[in-house]
Parts: C-alpha cells; structure tokens; sequence
C-alpha cells in the first residue's frame, strides 16, 4: 500500500467550537482517527506543522510545509495537507512554485464545516484526498475539494459556505474523486527530477483598482513593497485622470517588479487591447498575468524575487509557465 504523510496546518476543518467562535484545536491524529476507512486502501501517517485559522497563514508557512516535504519526500509515497480554506489557493500556488515537478502527489484539502460537527464534509474529502494521494496517475500539487481536483496554480475559492467552494479558473478540473474513485480528464505527468525552493520575498502587494483610486495609493504600494500585482478593471489598463502610467514607468526602472492583471474571474487579461492599457503593454518591463490567477500571480512573484533580483532573469521565470498556471 502506498504510505501517505498526512500534514496538519489547522483551518475550519480541525476547529472546535469557543465562545469566541471556531478555533483550530484537532490536531492531525484527531482527523486520521475520524476516517479508519483510509487504512484499508493506504499506510496513513501524521505530523502537525501548526493549528491555526489559515487567515493567520503567511508565506514563511508555506515555506515551513514544502520544508516537510521536502525532509520526508524519500519516506513516502504522497502527501496530504489539511488547511482552511480561506487561504488555500494561495497556499497551493506557493507550494505550485516551492515544490516543482513533484512525481509525488502533494494534495491539499479542508472543509466549509468543522470536522467536530456532524454534518460535516470534511469526512468526504479526508477520504478523497487520500484517493487522490494514493493514485498512482497523481503528481504535483493539487487540491481536492467535494470531488473536484484542481491544479495548485489554478484553484480559486468562490463560495464561502456551499461544500463545492473551489473551482479551478481559466483550466479545467484535471479530475474528479467518484464513488471512492479517480476519473482522470487531463492526465498529469512528470519527466523531470522534483526541485525544491527554500529562499522566498514575501515584499509582494496586491493592490486592487477601484474607480477614483489616486496616486498616493499606487505610490505607497511601490514605494513599500519590491514587487505589485495590480488588478485592473475589465482587460486591463490604468486610468488617464491620473499620472499612473509614469509613475509605474519610474518604479519598474526603479526595479519594483510590476504584473498586471484583471480583477474579472474568468478568461484573464489583454492589456493591448484598449488605448487605457495599450501603452503598458508597450512597456517591456511590466509584466501581464494573461489567464492566470491573482493568487499565482502573487505567489509566482514571491518566488521569483526569492532567486533573483535581475529583472531579465525575473522576466523570464515570470512567464515560463509552472504547473500549467498560464497558457503562452
């Protein structure tokens, strides 16, 4: 049987009710002995990384989980994390960056309803995440969510209460968990030795365009932080009532590094296509997220700026897709 390390980091998914309201408490035992049924297909084994509401997640746990991983990547056959889903998709785009072409399944999974509640779905995709770890055709970081697997690069919550909370934006589902099964739409594969990544700058912004936004906002992030993922309105493109495009003109030769992208869900950006964006696309050193997610556009910059300073170098990482999180 395949040995499956199981990681706990907290979330909804391990929280008990308080008089203040759910908090983090069941630890990684706690939810293994909830589900006996994996050992029948799987050798489960268990470690807690930290307890907390995955509000509190920053990058450094992200590098703390691929830190386990990465020490225990020998001892077993596939890895499953449990975390809150308020910050999952971050945390699979940065784990997406930190730990590349896995040939081990890295499966992160949670719940909208605490596992100490009866009418919980944590059970459901406890079990699903241990199928999919255990799958012989799964590689790479994934989540599984109510049935569906999506890439790391990929996933995006957009529910905050219904059990399917995840869709995966821009790709399709690369799977489904069925009836204690996998049925597989895009197989994974990988041909290449895993690579490990311990350095990261998490001096990365995400600041979101809304109309009558100034100047001083837009110079506060640049000013403060080394790179900026903006999310624009519509395709792309920055407003004319205000001297933006000069001012990021004069932070890029600055050396911030600056992606652009849509706050719009699906089917990305084309920053090209309307005068208010044109001339940034013109700009060789601002960079454009095209279909991926603002979450891999986040993480994607933390990375890179965690391996170089060199904007040429930070281009090229930029847009040589990982993990399938954008289309060329």
């Amino acid at each position: 049987m395949k040995r499956i390390l199981l990681i706990g980091t907290g979330g909804t998914i391990a929280s008990s009710p308080t008089e203040d309201g759910l908090t983090p408490s069941l630890s990684s035992t706690d939810l293994l002995e909830r589900v006996p049924e994996i050992k029948e297909f799987c050798s489960p084994s268990c470690i807690q990384a930290f307890n907390m509401d995955s509000t509190n997640i920053r990058p450094e746990h992200w590098l703390a989980i691929a830190g386990i991983i990465e020490r225990n990547y020998g001892l077993y056959d596939g890895f499953v994390i449990t975390h809150g889903t308020d910050t999952m998709a971050y945390t699979s785009a940065g784990l997406s960056y930190l730990v590349q072409n896995s040939a081990k399944p890295i499966v992160i999974t949670g719940a909208q309803i605490s596992a100490a509640q009866g009418d919980s779905d944590a059970r459901r995709n406890l079990i699903d995440a241990f199928i999919c770890a255990s799958d012989p055709n799964s590689c790479g970081v994934l989540i599984v969510f109510s049935g569906s697997v999506i890439l790391g690069t990929r996933a995006r919550k957009n529910y905050t209460k219904r059990f399917a909370a995840f869709e995966s934006a821009n790709y399709p589902e690369v799977a489904r968990v069925q009836g204690g099964h996998m049925f597989w739409f895009i197989p994974q594969t990988c041909s290449r030795d895993v690579r490990f990544f311990g350095n990261i700058n998490s001096n990365v912004g995400l600041l979101r365009l809304f109309p009558g936004m100034t100047e001083d906002v837009l110079g506060f992030m640049t000013d403060h932080y080394d790179g900026l993922v903006i999310e624009c309105f519509g395709v792309g493109g920055l407003p004319e009532y205000y001297e933006f495009y000069s001012h990021i003109k004069s932070s890029v030769e600055k050396g911030t590094l600056i992606v652009m992208t849509t706050q719009v869900p699906n089917e990305g950006s084309d920053l090209g296509l309307y005068k208010v964006g044109h001339r940034f696309k013109q700009e060789p050193n601002i960079l454009e997220a095209h279909d991926m997610t603002s979450e891999s556009a986040l993480a994607k910059l933390m990375w890179i700026l965690g391996q170089t300073k060199d904007m040429n170098k930070a281009k090229i990482l930029f847009n040589t897709p990982v993990s399938h999180d954008m289309i060329v």
